[in-house]
Parts: structure tokens; sequence; C-alpha cells
């Protein structure tokens, strides 16, 4: 027997707002089943949901999980995905090394600057 859930249901378990869901609904990533206005999900659309919010913490964006989502392929040992994700893990990473060097540096500066500003405060006291 395969489970179903409401709206309220997936929203409640991945700690989302209802409207998030439509979201993705409209976006093409979920397909409920529909009984008269009341949205029905299956367990795909519960792993789906997952995926997504997965790879949002991830830093990657709605595209992109959804190209790697698309990808599923059990046939081929979802190869093709997987490589695609390392690939797209191994960007965001470089991403992140990048931005932590543009930190230190922008600290270093804000170092220095507040160094001057004290000095200039401290030399001004002096006259």
């Amino acid at each position: 027997m395969t489970k179903n859930y409401s709206i309220s249901d997936l929203a409640k378990e991945f700690d989302v707002t209802t409207r998030t869901i439509r979201f993705y609904e409209a976006e093409g990533l979920l397909s409920p089943e529909r009984q008269g206005q009341t949205r029905i999900y299956s367990e795909k659309d519960r792993v789906y949901l997952k995926l997504i919010l997965r790879g949002k913490r991830l830093g990657f964006s709605l595209a992109e999980s959804k190209q790697i989502i698309c990808m599923y392929d059990p046939d081929s040992g979802n190869r093709v995905q997987l490589q695609l994700m390392l690939n797209k893990i191994a960007e965001k990473r470089d991403i992140l090394k990048q931005q932590l060097s543009d930190i230190r540096l922008m600290q270093e500066e804000l170092d220095e600057a507040e160094e001057r500003c004290r000095q200039a405060l401290a030399d001004f006291g002096k006259d």
C-alpha cells in the first residue's frame, strides 16, 4: 500500500510553509494528484521535497537541485547523477574557499582601517 500525504503533512514534517510546497509544485518539482481541490502527495513527492530542501541547505539553486533530481536513474546505478552531484559539490567548495579568502582579506583591511582611526584619534588628543 502506498502512503499518501497532504500538503499540511509535508509542511509539518519538513518545517516549511504550504506556500513553499505549492511553489515547488509550480516549478514542476512536485506533482501531486488532485481530488477536487485537495492535493495528494506521493512518497516520491515526499522524497523530492526532502532532496530539494537538502540541496537548498547545501547551497544549490533550485535549478541545480531540479537538474540533479531529474537525472535519477536507478537502472544505471545513478552514475551520471552522482557524478554531477560530485561536480556541483566541488564547485560549491571552490566558491566557499574564495569567499573565505575574501572575508579574511576584508577582516585584515578592517583591522588596518580601525588601527589607523585609533591612531589618528590618539594623535589628535596630543595636539
